[in-house]
C-alpha cells in the first residue's frame, strides 16, 4: 500500500510536467510562427506574377498570423474552465495541446495540410477521440450523483459524450462555412486550386469526410469509455444506496 501510496503522486507529477513541457513548446512554437508571418506580412508582395510558382503572399501570411495569435488564446481555455467549472485531467491538457501544435504550426505553419496526405482527416478523428473523451467528463459533471439511474447507465453516458463530441465537429464545420463566405477562403475545399467550384458531392465531400472522421474516432472512444462506465456503475449504485440510507 504505501509503494502504491508513493507510485500515485509520482505518475501526477510526471503528466503535469509533461503538461507543462506540451505548453511550453507549443507557446514558444506559436511565437516564433506569429514572429515569421509577420515578417512575411511586411516583406511579402500582394500577389503573385503570372506563371509564378506557388507561394504565400501578404494575405497568407496576415491570415498565418491571426491564427497563430488566437492559438495562443485558446490555449488558456482548459485553465479557465478548470477554475470555474470542470476539473480537466493533466492527460487531457496534453492532448489539447499535442492537437493545436499539430492543427496550426504543423498544418498551417509547415503546411503539413497540403504537404502530409489526409492531415485534415487525421486531426479531426484526433478532435473526435478528444471530444469524447471530455464529453464524458461534461456528463459527469453535470449529473452527479443526485441521479443515480442516469449516471448509472453506461450506454446513456456514452451516447451523450459521442452527441458532445459530434455536436462540437458540426459546429466546426458551419464555422469553416461562414469564414469561407466573409474572407472567399476555400476551408471547406469548395473549390479546386485554380479557383473552379465543385458540383455536386464533390462540393460537400471534404465536410462530410471530416464529420464521418469526427464520428468513427469518437464512436470508437465511447465505446471504451462505456465498458470502463460499465464496471464503475454497480459500485456507483452502491455509493449512492449507502448515501441515501445515511440521509
Amino acid at each position: 500500500m504505501n509503494g502504491l501510496r508513493e507510485t500515485c503522486p509520482m505518475q501526477g507529477m510526471r503528466k503535469k510536467r509533461s503538461r507543462r513541457i506540451a505548453g511550453i513548446l507549443l507557446f514558444g512554437s506559436l511565437t516564433i510562427s506569429a514572429a515569421y508571418a509577420f515578417s512575411g506580412f511586411l516583406h511579402a508582395s500582394d500577389s503573385l506574377p503570372h506563371g509564378a510558382p506557388p507561394a504565400r503572399v501578404r494575405g497568407d501570411y496576415l491570415l498565418l498570423f491571426i491564427k497563430c495569435i488566437l492559438c495562443m488564446a485558446v490555449m488558456w481555455v482548459p485553465q479557465a474552465v478548470t477554475r470555474r467549472w470542470l476539473p480537466i485531467p493533466d492527460r487531457l491538457y496534453t492532448t489539447y495541446y499535442v492537437f493545436l501544435y499539430c492543427a496550426v504550426f504543423l498544418g498551417n505553419v509547415l503546411d503539413f495540410y497540403h504537404v502530409v496526405p489526409h492531415w485534415d482527416i487525421l486531426l479531426h478523428a484526433f478532435s473526435g477521440a478528444m471530444l469524447c473523451k471530455l464529453g464524458f467528463l461534461l456528463v459527469g459533471q453535470l449529473i452527479g450523483e443526485e441521479h443515480a439511474p442516469v449516471s448509472a447507465n453506461p450506454l446513456l453516458v456514452a451516447v451523450l459524450a459521442f452527441c458532445f463530441a459530434l455536436s462540437v465537429g458540426a459546429l466546426w464545420e458551419i464555422y469553416e462555412f461562414v469564414v469561407d463566405r466573409i474572407l472567399d477562403l476555400n476551408m471547406q475545399n469548395t473549390h479546386a486550386p485554380d479557383g473552379t467550384a465543385y458540383i455536386g458531392t464533390a462540393a460537400l465531400l471534404d465536410t462530410m469526410e471530416d464529420l464521418i472522421a469526427d464520428a468513427i474516432a469518437a464512436v470508437l472512444v465511447a465505446w471504451a469509455g462505456y465498458r470502463a462506465e460499465k464496471k464503475k456503475a454497480p459500485r456507483r449504485m452502491q455509493i449512492v444506496a449507502l448515501t441515501d440510507a445515511e440521509r
